[in-house]
C-alpha cells in the first residue's frame, strides 16, 4: 500500500492536490487569508511542518494531480515540510519527562555534567556535540531557556513559562534531525556563538533587553525547518515555496515565517502591546534574512564602509539592529573559527549535506550543484575555498570593530584550521565522509555507449 503523493498544480496556484491512501483532497486557496493568519503588516506566518506520512517528490511537485505518480513507501523520507496543525498531544507531551516539565527547566534539570558546562556557556571552546549528548538531544531546549533565564529576559518580558515552553520545544522539533548539518545541533551553537558576541565589551554596554532577546531567539530560528538542500535547488525544481518568495531569500523567508508561525501558535508574546508584538516579528526577521549568504557582499560592504568612516553609533538603534546582523552572520559561519575537534566536525557533517543533495540531483538527472558532487570534490577544497573566500573577509572586519581577545581568538582558530586542512590535502591523508548511498542509482550506460562527460570543479567565486 502507497503512502501517498502530492501534486502542485501550476495552472492553478491556489490548489494542492494531496493523495493519501487512495484518497484524493484538493486543498484550495492555499495562499489566501482562510489558510493563513495575516497580519497587519502585510506578511504571513508559515504553519508548522509536515504530516510524517507524506513526501514529497520534487519532480511532480509541479505537475498536474493526474500525472503525479505514486511514490514507494520505502523512499517516504521528509525532505521538506508541509505545514501542519500543531496536535493537541504536543501541548500535553511528556509532562512528567525532562526537558518538558515546566516546573523544572530551570532548576532540578540542570544536574552533573550538563550543569557544569552551562557554568563555561560563554567559553569559546564550548562542545556542542558533547553537551547536546549530555542533555539527551535537547542541547537548544536546555541552552536556551538557560541564557534566557540568565539574562533576566522571561521575568522582564513577563513571558509565560508554559507557552516559552512549548515555543522552544516546538521550535527543537521543527530542526530536521536527519540533516547532517541544519539541525537543532547547530541552531544550538549558533545561539551559544551569538551569545559568546553578546558578550563583547561593545556590544555588552549597549544593547537593550529587547536587542538580546531578539538576537537570541533569531539565532535559535534562523535556520527553523531547513529541507537540507539549498535555494538554487528550490529554484531549479520549481518547489512552491521559490514561486512564493519570488526566488529571493527563499528559505531564509521560510525560517522566519515558520518562527512567526510558532510565536503566534503558542501566544508567547500575546500580552504585549499589538504594535511591540509585530515589530519583534519584523525585526526578528530582518536578523534572520541577514543570514541570506548569497547577500553576502552587501552586508560586508556596508560594514566596511561603517568601519572606515567610524561611524557606527551603537546608541542609534538602527546601528544596534545592524551589529546584531553581522553578530548573526558571525555565529551561523563561526564553525571554521572553533577548535579545530570542534571545526573538523561541523566540516564533515555540511559536506555530507552537500553530497546528500547531490545524490539526489543525480538521481533526477538534475544539474548537480556546485560543491555537491561527491567525485569532484573534498571536504579539505570546500573548506579552504569556505575560509578564503567568505569567512576570512567577514571576520577581519568584525575584528576591525570588537578588537578583543575572542576576535584574535577566532582568527588564530580560522588560519590553523585552514593550515590543517591544506596539509592534510597536501599530504594526501584526508579521511573523507562516506557520501550517503544512492537508495534508487541511475541504470548503467548501455555498452558501446559513451560515458557523459564528468562535470569540472569550479572554485567558490570570490565575493
Amino acid at each position: 500500500m502507497r503512502r501517498g503523493a502530492i501534486s502542485y498544480d501550476s495552472s492553478d496556484q491556489t490548489a494542492l492536490y494531496i493523495r493519501m491512501l487512495g484518497a484524493c483532497v484538493i486543498f484550495k486557496q492555499l495562499f489566501s487569508r482562510d489558510v493563513r493568519v495575516r497580519s497587519q503588516v502585510g506578511f504571513e506566518p508559515e504553519r508548522r511542518g509536515s504530516h510524517p506520512y507524506l513526501c514529497v517528490d520534487f519532480r511532480t511537485l509541479h505537475s498536474r494531480s493526474e500525472n503525479a505518480r505514486p511514490v514507494p513507501g520505502r523512499r517516504v523520507h521528509r525532505l521538506f515540510s508541509f505545514q501542519r496543525h500543531l496536535h493537541s498531544s504536543r501541548r500535553l507531551h511528556s509532562a512528567t519527562t525532562w526537558p518538558y516539565n515546566p516546573l523544572h527547566i530551570l532548576d532540578e534539570d540542570y544536574l552533573g555534567q550538563a550543569k557544569c558546562m552551562l557554568a563555561k556557556v560563554g567559553s569559546w571552546n564550548f562542545d556542542i556535540f558533547l553537551f547536546d549528548r549530555l542533555t539527551n538531544g535537547n542541547s537548544l531546549v536546555t541552552l536556551t531557556f538557560h541564557l534566557l533565564n540568565q539574562y533576566g529576559l522571561i521575568e522582564l518580558f513577563q513571558l509565560d513559562m508554559v507557552k516559552l515552553r512549548q515555543f522552544i520545544v516546538m521550535v527543537q522539533e521543527d530542526y530536521h534531525s536527519q540533516n547532517p548539518y541544519h539541525n537543532a545541533v547547530h541552531a544550538a551553537d549558533v545561539t551559544q556563538a551569538m551569545y559568546c558576541y553578546l558578550k563583547e565589551p561593545k556590544l555588552a554596554k549597549s544593547l537593550t533587553s529587547c536587542d538580546i532577546l531578539l538576537g537570541l531567539l533569531a539565532a535559535a530560528t534562523h535556520d527553523l525547518d531547513h529541507p537540507g538542500v539549498n535555494q538554487p535547488f528550490l529554484i531549479k525544481t520549481n518547489h512552491y515555496l521559490a514561486a512564493l518568495y519570488r526566488n529571493t531569500s527563499v528559505l531564509e523567508n521560510h525560517h522566519w515565517r515558520s518562527a512567526v508561525g510558532l510565536l503566534r501558535e503558542t501566544g508567547l508574546f500575546s500580552h504585549l502591546p499589538a504594535e511591540d508584538g509585530l515589530n519583534m516579528e519584523r525585526q526578528l526577521g530582518s536578523l534572520i534574512l541577514a543570514t541570506d549568504i548569497s547577500r553576502q557582499n552587501e552586508y560586508l560592504s556596508k560594514f566596511r564602509r561603517h568601519l572606515d568612516q567610524d561611524d557606527l553609533c551603537l546608541g542609534n538603534a538602527s546601528h544596534r539592529h545592524f551589529i546584531l546582523q553581522m553578530a548573526l552572520k558571525c555565529a551561523d559561519i563561526c564553525n571554521p573559527c572553533r577548535p579545530w575537534e570542534l571545526s573538523k566536525q561541523w566540516s564533515e557533517k555540511v559536506t555530507e549535506e552537500f553530497f546528500q543533495q547531490g545524490n539526489i540531483e543525480k538521481r533526477h538527472k538534475l544539474e548537480v550543484s556546485l560543491l555537491c558532487d561527491s567525485q569532484s570534490n573534498t571536504v579539505g577544497d570546500i573548506q579552504i575555498g569556505f575560509m578564503t573566500y567568505v569567512v576570512e573577509p567577514l571576520f577581519s572586519e568584525w575584528a576591525r570593530f570588537s578588537d578583543t581577545r575572542l576576535s584574535q581568538t577566532m582568527l588564530g582558530h580560522l588560519g590553523l584550521n585552514k593550515a590543517s586542512w591544506s596539509g592534510l590535502r597536501a599530504s594526501g591523508s584526508l579521511e573523507e565522509p562516506e557520501p550517503e548511498p544512492d537508495p534508487d542509482p541511475p541504470p548503467p550506460p548501455a555498452p558501446g555507449l559513451a560515458q557523459e562527460p564528468q562535470p569540472q570543479k569550479i572554485p567558490p567565486p570570490e565575493p
